[in-house]
Formats: structure tokens, C-alpha cells, sequence
């Protein structure tokens, strides 16, 4: 007797053994050439084969995600150095050291502008190896770090040298080529006035490498999280050299000194309680705190109730300074989107509507908007713990959105998996979906939706279930992004509503097909083939940027499913008619689409377009001559129907 095949269930074991493990991908891509090695039949061998390569982009995914949670840890320890350190230069050594760490470039480096010079100086840098370049001074408005300071905005180039938006002069060229760069990365420190006005730019942070690259909107986000650090630091410093230079005054003045003494004494008291209100908000965040964690202790800090609300307006939380919730009426979405944007421009707290109001930014992204609902002026401490409430709060949202599009990643390849093959093991994608949170067999509504702006759709998609009231999971599948909904309402409406949301968030029309309930692997991607034909359908009868299901559509959806030209056939089909009526002032489609709707009875339709049975007969007979004796046999009728339905879907008069 010959040996028994042998059998691939130990090397799926080993497989993710080797996951958990976090085993090197060389290990992993080992396991299919044992299997080949060691006999294994071929239907075992392409299931390990595929088990490989699923364990390598899992792998992928748990990498990125790591880190990503060192990055923001990092952040924190940031935070944390802040909180602990009263030495300027440490602080931004600090932060320039973890910029350059974070976002893995060669060099980093910190600008600010010298008031009695006129012009701009390197103020730390970091992983520098010329001297001509750590000791370069810029005129204002030169090169990529005075277009940065002009307009306020992070700027980043993949080749300084080749680029043109920057005004180049030799002075920084050489300093640039001396050191080496190419890429170049720069985002503004940013600090309001002490009357409120708009932001003021104090220097400029910078992140750059030897070689070319392109720096990602993620990349940008995180080093705007530290400029934002770097602002605060230099204003605190600022702020006790204001008030150490106040105490030397003060010591010759006897007459005033014990007035002047108090004054120093609450300037400091102050000062202590907006350092401990940071460490306090710093340590939240370490412990895992959330965004009503925060709201709720800024609230007990400032003894005012604080909403937070997403960019749409929806409130994110609510809280009074006790700690309970927060139900008095918000503000009006109008003014307080306005009141955001002020702030956002201003990159300061600003006061409207008997509120303090505060833009949370990530980069020029605005992610979420602090309302202190407390209608009286905040000292200057005050208001800089609420803008340091918006730092952190745009810390916690940025990890969140990481930890859901990390998990949306993995779910999505569940999905993209289910669409492209459901026969092959039905009850292993539902075992998969259980694990990763998604219970195929409950009911979900099914979204098909596609864009102009395709390299949009997907993280407008993520946004769309991770910050409302809807839950789901999405994937791009096929030239398009497929939503899975829980649920069991109906496919329409929610397309409708898809639509809607998703248009705003990419600010270009959205068209989604919607359908289901449908439950598991089977019905969910038949499901999903209903939904794509429904989706070229309203592509054909130019549907664009409307949310619709099949059932809406009627028969025209199943017809149109695949069609490419529905003018063009409507043309074909009845142009002749059109043209006569067109010519003549005649109603000779109006007339046959009475006539057909009448069922063909001359009665009925004289009725319906009230005029004598003659009247009917006649054009009939023009309609003979224009379109050939056989106009009324089935397969033509049939025709002209379907061209009639669709002249009048596709904005055709009536009559």
C-alpha cells in the first residue's frame, strides 16, 4: 500500500503560529514551498498557497498599525516632555529629534524669525552634517520655508532643486546642496494674538531627505502635530521670560512692590494651573482616554458645559462641569460652522454667539470643533487650555480614524473576498467575518457607489460609516467602492442618503445603487451583481450623483443594466416621428404612446388625447408611412415602446 498524501492542516497551523508570532515574511512565503516540497495535492496546496498570502497582507496590516501607535506614543511623549521641561531649547531639541524619528527622513530642522534682524535663522536642527547649512539665515519670503510663513499652510516638494513655486537664491541653494537635500518638508508654528486676531506665524518646522520622496497627507497631519507642540512650548517659555523680566523690574520699585507682587504671584498661579491642566489632559490621553473624557475635564476646569461636534455639526459629546450629560439646545449649524472656520483661519479660540468656539485640526484638515457654552471673557490662560483641549482632541480623533482604517482594511479584503468568489467556502468567509466583527449571516443593506473623484470615494466611504450613525464596512471592488450596511431598511433610501453624505464629503456627484437585505456569502453577492447593473442603469439614463435601487427603475433597469447609448436608440427608433413633429407642430408620439397604452384600442386612445376616432386613424397612418407597414407586429411594437418609456424617463415632453 502507498503512503497517504500528505495532509496541509499542520502547515495552515504553522502559518499562523508564525503570525502570531510576528515571524519575518520569509518565513511565512517558506511555508508554501514545504508544502510543494513535501507532496501536498494541488487542491491543498493552492488553499495554503492562499492562506500565505492572506497571513503576509494581515501581517502588513498589524505592521502598519504598530506603527502608527508608536508614531502617536511618540506624540504623547512629546506632550509629556512639555509638561515636564521649562528649557526652551531642550523642548524643541526634543521636538525636531522626534520629527525626524517619526517620519523616518534623514534630517530635521526648526526655523524662527529674528525681530531685530529682519530675517530668519536655524534654530535647532537634527541629524545635520554642514555647517554652511546649520548656520544659514534667510531673508524673509525665501524659499520653501517663507512660502510657508506667508500663507500660513504646510508645503511639502518632492525636489527642492527642480521646483519652481519657491524663490530660490543662491544662499539657500548652497546651504541646501551643501547639505545634501532633496525632499523637503515644511509646516508653520502657529500662535494666535493676544487680542484674538488672526494666527500669527512664529517659525517654521521641517522634515527632509537626501533622496526624492513624496510625503503623505499622513505624514503632513503628524508633523503639524508637533509644530503645534513647538507653538505652545515657545509661547509658555515666552511667557515665564515675561514674567522673570517682570520680577527684575519689580525688585527696584518698593513703592509698588507688594501690588506688583501680587500680580506676579496670580500671573504665576495662572501659569501653574495651565501647566497642570496639560499634564492633567496629557495623562488622559496616555491612560486611553476618549473625546468625553476630554470634554468632560476641560468642562470641570473652565466650569462650563463643552460640546464637541464633527465637522457635519453632529455632536460628538456633551457634558456639564459635574460630569453628566449635556442637553441644553446647541448652536445653530450656520453660525457655528462659521464660527469654525473663523477659528480655523485664525488658528485661535474666537468668541460668537455667546460661546468660545475652537477649530480641532489635523494639517488644514478640520476634524472636529470645541464649543465652550460660557458667554463671559476667558483670561489668556483660560483660552489657551481650550486651544490645548483641541491639540489633544485632534491627537484622540487622529487615532481613532487609525484604528478604523486599519480594521475597515482588513474587513474590506473579507469583502472584496465574498464578491469575487462566494462558492468557495461560504462557511469559512462567515467564520471570518465572526472573527473580524462582521456577522455575514444578519441582514445588511448593500451599496454600490461611484464617483468622478475615484481616489477619494474610499476614505470618504470610511469616514461615512466611522462618524455617523451608520455601521458597516467598505471596500474598493471592481472600479468602485461596495458598502455592507447593517440592517434591513430599504436599499433606496439608503442610497439616497449615501449619496447625499458621500457627494458632500468629496465634493463631487456620488451615484450609489442600493439593495437587500441580503444574508450571507450567497445572497450578498448576488446582492451585489443586482446592485451593479443597477448602477449602470442610472449611469445610462443619467442618473448621476442620485441614490436609487432596482425596484425604482422598474424593467428599464433590467434592460438598461448593460447598455451604452440610450439616445442614440431613442433616436434610431423613433426619428422619424420626432422629426415630423418637430417640423410640423404634430403629435404623432404622443399619439402612439396613447395608442400603445390603450392597448391598442382606437377608442380609448381617442379618449385620452380627446379627439375623434378619425383624428386617431389618420395619424396612424402617417405613423405606417413613416415607420414601415410592420410598425405594429410584436417584436417592433415592442421596440417603439421601450423607446417611448425611455424618451420620456430621459426628459422627453409627454405630448
Amino acid at each position: 500500500m502507498s503512503e497517504p498524501s500528505p495532509s496541509a492542516a499542520p502547515l495552515l497551523a504553522r502559518l499562523l503560529d508564525l503570525l502570531a508570532d510576528d515571524a519575518p515574511a520569509e518565513a511565512l512565503g517558506a511555508v508554501t514551498s514545504e508544502a510543494r516540497a513535501a507532496g501536498v495535492p494541488a487542491a491543498e496546496l493552492a488553499e495554503v498557497e492562499r492562506a500565505a498570502a492572506t497571513a503576509l497582507r494581515i501581517r502588513g496590516a498589524l505592521r502598519q498599525h504598530r506603527r502608527r501607535e508608536l508614531q502617536l506614543t511618540a506624540l504623547f511623549d512629546t506632550a509629556g516632555d512639555l509638561a515636564a521641561s521649562r528649557d526652551l531649547g531642550d523642548v524643541l531639541k526634543a521636538i525636531v529629534r522626534r520629527a525626524r524619528m517619526l517620519l523616518g527622513t534623514d534630517t530635521a530642522y526648526l526655523t524662527l524669525p529674528d525681530e531685530e534682524a529682519g530675517d530668519t535663522y536655524m534654530r535647532v536642527t537634527d541629524g545635520s552634517v554642514s555647517v554652511l547649512f546649520q548656520r544659514l539665515r534667510l531673508e524673509l519670503g525665501e524659499g520653501l520655508g517663507g512660502l510657508v510663513a506667508q500663507t500660513a499652510s504646510p508645503y511639502a516638494t518632492p525636489d527642492y532643486r527642480t521646483d519652481e513655486r519657491f524663490r530660490h537664491t543662491r544662499n539657500i541653494n548652497a546651504g541646501v546642496l551643501d547639505e545634501g537635500l532633496v525632499a523637503i518638508l515644511g509646516v508653520p508654528l502657529l500662535l494666535g494674538s493676544s487680542r484674538g486676531g488672526a494666527g500669527k506665524v512664529i517659525g517654521v518646522l521641517f522634515a527632509a531627505d537626501r533622496a526624492p520622496r513624496v510625503f503623505s497627507p499622513d505624514e503632513v497631519a503628524l508633523l503639524c502635530s508637533l509644530a503645534a507642540h513647538a507653538a505652545i512650548a515657545i509661547d509658555t517659555a515666552r511667557a515665564l521670560d515675561d514674567t522673570r523680566s517682570a520680577l527684575a523690574e519689580l525688585a527696584g520699585a518698593n513703592a509698588e512692590l507688594a501690588e506688583a507682587n501680587a500680580a506676579v504671584r496670580a500671573h504665576s498661579a495662572a501659569m501653574q494651573r495651565a501647566e497642570e491642566a496639560h499634564d492633567r489632559l496629557t495623562d488622559l490621553v496616555l491612560r486611553g482616554g476618549d473625546v468625553t473624557d476630554v470634554a468632560a475635564s476641560v468642562a470641570g476646569l473652565l466650569d462650563s458645559p463643552l460640546t464637541i461636534h464633527d465637522p457635519a455639526g453632529r455632536p460628538l459629546a456633551a457634558v456639564r462641569p459635574d460630569g453628566s450629560a449635556h442637553t441644553a439646545d446647541g448652536p445653530d449649524a450656520d453660525r457655528l460652522a462659521g464660527a469654525v472656520e473663523e477659528s480655523r483661519r485664525g488658528a485661535r479660540a474666537v468668541h460668537s454667539d455667546g460661546r468660545w468656539v475652537c477649530a480641532v485640526l489635523a494639517g488644514q484638515e478640520l476634524l472636529a470643533g470645541l464649543v465652550l457654552h460660557r458667554a463671559d471673557r476667558l483670561d489668556d490662560s483660560d483660552r489657551r487650555l481650550f486651544e490645548r483641549a483641541g491639540v489633544v482632541t485632534g491627537l484622540l480623533l487622529l487615532l481613532r480614524r487609525t484604528v478604523a482604517e486599519t480594521e475597515n482594511r482588513i474587513r474590506g479584503e473579507l469583502i472584496s473576498d465574498l464578491l469575487s468568489d462566494p462558492e468557495r467556502d461560504p462557511a469559512g468567509l462567515a467564520e471570518r467575518g465572526r472573527r473580524l466583527g462582521v456577522d455575514l449571516d444578519r441582514p445588511h443593506l448593500l451599496l454600490v457607489a461611484e464617483a468622478a473623484a475615484r481616489e477619494k470615494l474610499g476614505g470618504a466611504a470610511m469616514r461615512y460609516l466611522f462618524g455617523g450613525d451608520v455601521h458597516g464596512v467598505s471596500a474598493e471592488h471592481a472600479g468602485t467602492v461596495v458598502l455592507l450596511i447593517d440592517g434591513d431598511g430599504a436599499g433606496g433610501d439608503a442610497a439616497r442618503a449615501a449619496a447625499a453624505q458621500l457627494g458632500h464629503l468629496v465634493q463631487a456627484p456620488v451615484t450609489v445603487a442600493g439593495t437587500g437585505p441580503a444574508r450571507g456569502a450567497r445572497e450578498l453577492a448576488a446582492a451585489y451583481g443586482e446592485a451593479a447593473r443597477c448602477l449602470r442603469a442610472m449611469r445610462v439614463l443619467g442618473r448621476t450623483g442620485e441614490g436609487a435601487c432596482v425596484d425604482e427603475l422598474g424593467f428599464l433597469g433590467v434592460v438598461l443594466g448593460d447598455a451604452k447609448d440610450v439616445d442614440g436608440f431613442v433616436t434610431a427608433v423613433l426619428g422619424p416621428l420626432l422629426r415630423y413633429d418637430e417640423r410640423r407642430g404634430t403629435h404623432l408620439v404622443r399619439t402612439l404612446r396613447a395608442y400603445f397604452r390603450a392597448g391598442g384600442s382606437l377608442i380609448r386612445a381617442k379618449d385620452e388625447l380627446h379627439v375623434h376616432v378619425n383624428t386617431v386613424v389618420q395619424r396612424l397612418d402617417r405613423i405606417q408611412v413613416l415607420l414601415g407597414h410592420d410598425w405594429n407586429e410584436p417584436d417592433r411594437a415592442l421596440e417603439l415602446q421601450l423607446a417611448l418609456r425611455l424618451q420620456l424617463l430621459s426628459g422627453g415632453r409627454e405630448g
